[in-house]
């Protein structure tokens, strides 16, 4: 069973607001909770790469300073700054549909969200130096415990990401209700999106 450190620490970890984060929230706030779970479930099914990639030690070798550590990076710069210029030009993102406009295919905001963590490097990183330190080196089995805590994570994450969603689209209505706060919160997000693909893009490994 995990401990309590690691169930701590992966909160911690987790609430931290990121691009997920980020873009679970603006999801929620432009077309509702049910949509904003629909990317929460996308942004969880992201870590699978990384997780992927800790298992079979692709991870040690972006950590030496492989070229793609860089390639990885450097996609997810670009996806960060694909959806910062799309929020910002998208004048209706906040606004309220008309009626009969059919909603976003939830298949396509499950790839969206995907893409948000599965380009994100960092995450394969934080596998790779964080889960080995609450596991056990006496352990038989070292795949089934990498696992099981990999998939509390997960499951924590999921759990979060539908919360910050839930709150997101409990303030929908009054984002909807004001064109000056649709503005705001637009222009807002972009630039959070354009600041993370900055942070990305200058942060080493």
């Amino acid at each position: 069973m995990p401990s309590l450190e690691f169930l701590l620490t992966s909160a911690v970890v987790v609430v931290t607001p990121g691009a997920g984060v980020l873009f679970t929230v603006s999801t929620g706030l432009s077309q509702g909770r049910l949509a904003s779970a629909y990317a929460s479930l996308g942004c969880t099914l992201g870590i699978l790469p990384h997780m992927a990639a800790t298992a079979l030690g692709l991870a040690a070798v972006m950590h030496a300073g492989a070229p793609a550590f860089q390639l990885l990076k450097l996609a997810g710069v670009l996806y960060l700054l694909f959806l910062a210029w799309m929020t910002w030009r998208d004048r209706s993102a906040f606004a309220a549909a008309a009626p009969g406009t059919p909603p976003q295919s939830p298949l396509r905001l499950v790839v969206k969200a995907v893409l948000v963590n599965a380009l994100n490097p960092k995450l394969t990183l934080f596998f790779f130096a964080f889960l080995p330190q609450f596991m056990d080196p006496a352990n038989p089995a070292p795949m089934r415990q990498f696992a099981v805590l990999s998939a509390v994570f997960m499951l924590m994450t999921l759990a979060v990401f539908v919360a910050y969603g839930a709150l997101a689209d409990a303030f929908r209505q009054r984002v909807l209700a004001s064109r000056r706060t649709q503005d705001a919160l637009r222009r807002g997000f972009s630039a959070a999106f354009a600041l993370m693909a900055a942070k990305l893009a200058l942060s080493g490994r």
